[in-house]
């Protein structure tokens, strides 16, 4: 990427390749190898990274614009690239406060790395078997949900080591997705999202160094760690799901402007009241967020999946009244709707979940720890 071109002029230069790419995938239910390339190329990977650590220096609402507008032109691609832009979101939130983070960020961009994410999946008891061996750990485990896997270069994972001392705690840590004893399996079957390569990722013997290990967190309790992913990572991947909802809604506006349909227009206020609720939310989630300056604690993770749990309902509500205006043709599947409709349904699979956020936001309301998960 040329040094005067910034990130969003440079999506749009690609969009069309994107969707194109995008749309083969989907065909044939795999992951678009070529978008990522291209994101590589244009250097978008690194984009968020501050300039002192080799990256563009974009700013976190740039990028949650930048990711609306991927999602676009190909939602699944958009969706994997989420995955990688809240770990580097984590890492600057942590490099600003000096508390690390620093190193993970100069390697990123010296590198165009592409991270995956196997957090989702893990939540806080995590899974696997850790053996403390000469060195640091050896490590078995299949991690689920991990987007963008097909493509990716290093898995930010964690995993439960039972210390002889402290009692079971949860290891974190990154491992090369090429390193022995890693295989991405071909499992990723899903409703929607179906071009994002969320495959699993087995891991066999992998020996994991004691220098690996960035965090340890008492297992199945809800830890300060989550005080800092839960409020980045969740407006960046919310801004996925509107910019699908707001394609959605065009289509339906397109569709249905000659409609003799009485009950057409109804239907169409019904869309539109949703959208608004979709975007006054998750721009109001970029915006406690932007800049970094959240404060990490209960309080805010509350406020932000409250606001997940609304946007995510607003936005599958968008889509299925764009398929309800359009009537039969809406639910053909080269009318470009019914895909849109699926893919908002994985709104519901990120943290936390519609139930656990009312168990969650319940607990914090009656003055009561933050819920924990057994093992």
């Amino acid at each position: 990427m040329k040094m005067n071109v910034k990130p969003l002029e440079s999506l749009e230069n690609i969009a069309q390749m994107i969707a194109d790419n995008g749309a083969a995938a989907d065909a044939t239910d795999i992951f678009s190898k070529d978008n990522y390339q291209l994101l590589a190329e244009n250097r978008l990977f690194s984009a968020m990274i501050p300039v002192e650590h080799g990256g563009g220096g974009m700013a976190y609402g740039d990028m949650a614009a930048l990711l609306r507008r991927l999602a676009q032109c190909h939602p699944s691609t958009a969706l994997s690239f989420s995955m990688h832009q809240h770990i580097i979101a984590a890492n600057v939130f942590k490099d600003k406060k000096g508390q690390g983070g620093g190193p993970m960020l100069q390697k990123v961009a010296a590198n165009e790395l592409k991270l995956v994410s196997t957090g989702a999946g893990d939540w806080l008891a995590s899974n696997g078997e850790m053996v403390k061996v000469d060195g640091g750990y050896q490590y078995a485990a299949i991690k689920h949900f991990a987007s963008g896997s097909p493509a990716g270069d290093l898995l930010v994972t964690s995993g439960p080591y039972l210390d002889p001392e402290e009692g079971w705690q949860v290891l974190h840590f990154p491992v090369s997705l090429k390193a022995e004893g890693v295989t991405v399996l071909d499992n990723w079957t899903p409703m929607g999202m179906r071009g994002s390569g969320s495959n699993s990722v087995q891991l066999e013997k992998v020996f994991v160094p004691d220098g690996s290990i960035v965090t340890r967190r008492p297992r199945g309790d809800f830890h300060g760690v989550y005080c800092v992913v839960l409020p980045v990572a969740l407006p960046l991947i919310m801004s996925v799901y509107l910019g699908i909802a707001e394609t959605a809604a065009e289509k339906a506006r397109t569709f249905c402007n000659n409609s003799q349909d009485p009950v057409t227009p109804y239907i169409i206020g019904e869309m539109e009241n949703a959208l608004t609720t979709a975007r006054v939310i998750t721009e109001d989630m970029v915006r406690c967020i932007d800049g970094f300056d959240f404060e990490a604690s209960v309080d805010t993770v509350n406020e932000i999946v409250k606001r997940k749990t609304v946007v995510a309902a607003a936005c599958k509500t968008v889509a299925s009244k764009a398929v309800e205006s359009c009537g039969g043709p809406g639910f053909m599947r080269g009318f470009g709707l019914e895909s849109l409709l699926r893919d908002t349904m994985a709104s519901h699979f990120h943290p936390l979940q519609e139930k656990r956020q009312l168990l969650f936001t319940g607990s914090v309301a009656l003055g009561q720890e933050p819920p924990g998960q057994a093992f």
